[in-house]
């Protein structure tokens, strides 16, 4: 099969890019009535070259300096450039922008075509030669050849072709297992079919019937179905990584579309105003960049205002780079590593550029050591460095293994065997969160949050040490801040597992929690358990001590909840406490009973305990629910007989 890849052109104004593109393909790439009464490009065209074993989908660009933004929006997606530079003109200011956007996009394969070759002598053509070796010295075009052209003429242009092909084959393929994404850069109608849009597919494949995520540019999204594809003027059943695309989209207004938004697999893509870079400072620059910057951001076909905010510097001199956070005025869709360029908020000049770290970020504070320490460790070339400082930013929100496609650059097949790994040494912790919710919490973030959930619970007891436990929900209802109630439960429970919390699903206290009592309210708590001790199966209720407990009435309750801690006293229902010896014995007595196989009714187990109806009915109740017993019929049996 032919690869497919897309190239684009760079270059100054009027250096004869849509001429070469026309000797190169017979396609002319200026389609607007403006572009050919003025004979210069404004808007991104499209062409395309087959050239055996690779197809080549080909984006021209315009050079005009007022139109960079949309050479921005067509080097999206592009797998090599063509550096266009007329012989008659030489280097000149867009040429010089131009290479340093394609620098900041993270190009690394491309070649130069000298124009215009027929109207120099030998001499100056060797000169401008020499001068466009000294611009790409250093650059990722340093070492690119230099094929001498005239689209006139035609001279130049079979060399151009094979040279072309040469370095498409050394073009290292990009992983072919990402999530389809589309950055729309043109939408038009089509009679009969609706709405069409255009863009270089960035990573993944999509068929015709596929549903795809239309992120609309203002934070919001619809699924949307793929109504038809066509590549190069062809209807195709798909498209994939590599082609230049049209998709027919189904009952998508054509007045809804615009350039910037995005076509991406579902789930795949996250809307942010808030993103955590690497940014570097033009060395071609005006002057540095300085803390609260404001810029014009463009990522993908998307170009929206941005302040800009150093987090380890107050400024970036001309070639210097930093982490820094970028604050949008409008939210954009994006995935790490992804490259940007930041232009001046007048769209004079390129300021710098750089790569996305965490395309979904919240605030971090500036010089806040810890969080720097991991926004460098995103572009770790480790993908497992990259995806726990993912987790740890993700922090008490949690993630989900396909989160770190888009948060950590891990390839789709890759992820469930990476995080399963990282659970088994500890550093992430899994949730399996009702009804069917699962969610990874990086093993600091859980060590946080179980601690918070132990001090809050540590400030309940300090406010009411006589009480034993606390309501479960009134506990998490101080921490509902860190989430959801699901989330808070599976921490909970996690807790009560590493039994460092003591309860159930209703009431929890910190496992190292003693109840607190005054010298009276011991005294009290002794004499409530010697009457249970002497009472046997007829114990006093709460409210028979009232009188005893002067000041410490309104205690009574949690004295008694004090006494059941320290096993003395078991609870056997609200307002029904036996001894804990009585309890023993009361099983003892009641198994004895029923191993004969024959059942026992309430009435004959009120009797063997010499007890009243009052409470035989809440102590067999409560022998059903330790799993001694069980009721058949009118009958109590043995729970395993």
């Amino acid at each position: 099969m032919p690869r497919d890849l897309i190239l684009g052109t760079a270059g100054h104004i009027d250096h004869g890019k849509t001429a070469l593109v026309r000797a190169l393909t017979g396609i002319d790439c200026d389609r607007l009535p403006e572009e050919k009464a003025r004979g210069i490009t404004i808007d991104i065209g499209f062409a395309y070259l087959d050239l055996g074993d690779v197809r080549i989908g080909i984006v021209d660009v315009p050079g005009h300096e007022r139109f960079v933004r949309n050479m921005l929006a067509g080097a999206t997606g592009i797998d090599l450039a063509l550096l266009v530079v007329a012989a008659d003109d030489s280097v000149m200011p867009q040429t010089r922008e131009h290479l340093e956007i394609l620098k900041f996009l993270g190009l690394r394969f491309g070649l130069i075509a000298l124009t215009k070759i027929d109207m120099v002598d030998e001499t100056t053509r060797e000169v401008v030669e020499m001068e466009v070796r000294e611009l790409v010295r250093g650059s990722f075009l340093a070492d690119a050849p230099i094929i001498a052209t005239s689209a006139h003429t035609c001279a130049g242009i079979a060399e151009l072709k094979a040279t072309i092909a040469d370095v498409c084959r050394r073009v290292t393929s990009r992983s072919a297992d990402g999530w389809f994404r589309l950055p729309i850069d043109r939408a038009f109608v089509v009679q009969g079919h609706g709405t069409v849009v255009t863009g270089s597919v960035t990573s993944g494949a999509v068929r015709v019937g596929d549903e795809l995520e239309w992120h609309k540019g203002d934070g919001t999204s619809e699924r949307v179905r793929v109504r038809g594809l066509n590549n190069h003027g062809r209807p195709t059943e798909e498209a994939h990584q590599g082609q230049r695309t049209a998709v027919n989209l189904a009952g998508v207004p054509h007045d809804a579309v615009r350039r910037g938004q995005e076509l991406a697999a579902p789930g795949y893509l996250l809307a942010s105003k808030v993103l955590t870079v690497r940014l570097s400072a033009s060395p071609d620059a005006r002057g540095p960049i300085r803390h609260r910057l404001p810029a014009r951001l463009h990522v993908g076909t998307a170009e929206v205002m941005a302040t800009v905010s150093l987090l380890d510097c107050d400024r970036l001199a001309p070639g210097e780079c930093g982490v820094a956070q970028l604050f949008l005025e409008n939210p954009v869709t994006c995935v790490w590593g992804q490259p940007f360029v930041l232009r001046d908020s007048s769209a004079e000049h390129t300021a710098g550029g750089g790569q996305v770290l965490q395309p979904a970020a919240t605030k971090i504070r500036r010089r806040h050591i810890d969080a720097l320490e991991k926004a460098e460790q995103l572009w770790s070339e480790s993908t497992e460095t990259r995806s726990l400082a993912a987790a740890w930013f993700a922090g008490f929100r949690g993630f989900l293994p396909s989160d770190l496609v888009r948060d950590a650059g891990v390839d789709p097949g890759a992820t469930e065997a990476l995080t399963a790994g990282m659970v088994a040494m500890g550093r992430l912790v899994e949730l399996i969160l009702p009804p069917h919710r699962r969610l990874l919490v990086h093993a600091d973030r859980m060590a946080e949050l179980e601690q918070r959930v132990l001090d809050t619970l540590g400030e309940m007891h300090g406010e009411n040490p006589l009480v034993t436990t606390h309501d479960r929900s009134k506990v998490l209802a101080q921490l509902d801040y860190i989430g959801d109630e699901t989330l808070l439960q599976g921490i909970t429970d996690r807790l009560l597992r590493s039994k460092k919390l003591v309860g159930d699903a209703r009431r929890i206290a910190r496992a190292d929690f003693k109840p607190k009592l005054s010298a009276n309210q011991r005294k009290l708590k002794d004499k409530i358990v010697e009457a249970h001790a002497t009472a046997g199966f007829q114990p006093p209720e709460p409210k028979d001590f009232a009188n005893h407990a002067g000041g410490n009435a309104t205690a009574l309750n949690d004295i008694f909840e004090v006494a059941v801690a320290e096993g003395f006293l078991v609870k056997v229902a609200e307002g029904v406490y036996l001894h804990a010896d009585t309890e023993a014995a009361m099983r003892r007595v009641v198994t004895d009973r029923l191993r004969t196989g024959l059942g026992a009714t309430v009435a004959e187990i009120r009797d063997l305990l010499g007890t009243t109806r009052k409470y035989a009915v809440p102590i067999c109740e409560y022998l059903d629910r330790i799993g001694l017993t069980r009721r058949d019929g009118d009958l109590r049996v043995l729970a395993g007989a």
